[in-house]
């Protein structure tokens, strides 16, 4: 269709426009906030999510205020006929919020959708080998994030994960990981930096990362799971697993690792691991 004809809107009308939907957004915003946090959703997240109850007075009134505004912008569905309800809808919405806990600004603002399966799936992805070849194969998979706006979850793994918040693995904060990544453009392992050194942390990164990937050659051990070493951006999300669930273990055997998340973070996740 020919749309050349379509008149342009003055830009004194699109900026007013502009103006008018941001003004709106903020004052539903504020209703939003100023609402009270239901107390059968406090219970929830008591129940399902295990750092809940080791945030101070004041993390935890933060917190209920990013997941009001997470929960008001994301879309839940539910796969293989699985029904969301607000257990699951909090349960994910409390973990991925607290990676935003001492952070400024929004609320994972290029992600729209929260796909959630009742358990593990299968996705079909190109696999390029070194001969040239590539196949087709199915993966059994966890949890997935996409660069449209989309993150896929297995609610049994993601409930594990909150309500065991000690042996390192949080498929939640793993996917919203590198939605935060995602942010500078590519999903790479090196996210948009505020209160961190590009320098420090790129130098910091590779050091570490190479080191993993050399001691899961090895076959080391290692503080953190041998999936970090398959790229940078899947070491960026295992280590923000570690760094929450483990954080003294990290601190021990990768100090300036643990350094960079904390600035990164902006919090100390030690703190809670001592109120129990």
């Amino acid at each position: 269709m020919d749309s050349s004809w379509i008149p342009l809107l003055p830009p004194a009308l699109v900026v007013a426009g502009f103006l008018l939907y941001r003004s709106w957004r903020n004052w539903s915003h504020g209703r939003l906030l100023a609402a009270p946090f239901a107390q059968e959703w406090q219970k929830i997240l008591a129940r399902n999510n295990a750092v809940y109850s080791r945030l101070s007075d004041q993390e935890r009134e933060r917190l209920h205020q990013l997941i009001k505004l997470f929960l008001n912008d994301k879309t839940f569905y539910g796969c293989a006929g699985l029904e969301v309800t607000d257990e699951i809808r909090l349960t994910i919405a409390a973990e991925a919020c607290l990676l935003l806990l001492h952070r400024q600004g929004s609320v994972y603002p290029g992600l729209t959708a929260i796909l959630v399966y009742p358990s593990g799936f299968s996705a079909r992805r190109e696999e390029h080998y070194d001969d040239g070849t590539v196949s087709n194969e199915a993966h059994h998979m966890l949890g997935e994030s996409w660069d449209n706006g989309r993150i896929v979850l297995a609610w049994d793994a993601a409930a594990r994960g909150a309500s065991d918040f000690t042996d390192g693995e949080n498929v939640i904060l793993h996917e919203f990981a590198h939605q935060l990544d995602s942010l500078s453009g590519d999903t790479n392992g090196a996210p948009v930096l505020r209160n961190n050194s590009y320098r420090s942390w790129a130098r910091v990164f590779s050091e570490n990362f190479e080191d993993l990937q050399d001691r899961v050659m090895k076959g080391q051990p290692t503080v953190i799971d041998d999936y970090g070493a398959t790229n940078p951006a899947e070491f960026f999300a295992v280590a923000t697993e570690t760094f929450f669930e483990e954080p003294d273990a990290l601190h021990k055997h990768r100090p300036e690792l643990f350094e960079e998340l904390r600035l990164f973070y902006r919090c100390d996740p030690r703190d809670w691991h001592e109120k129990r």
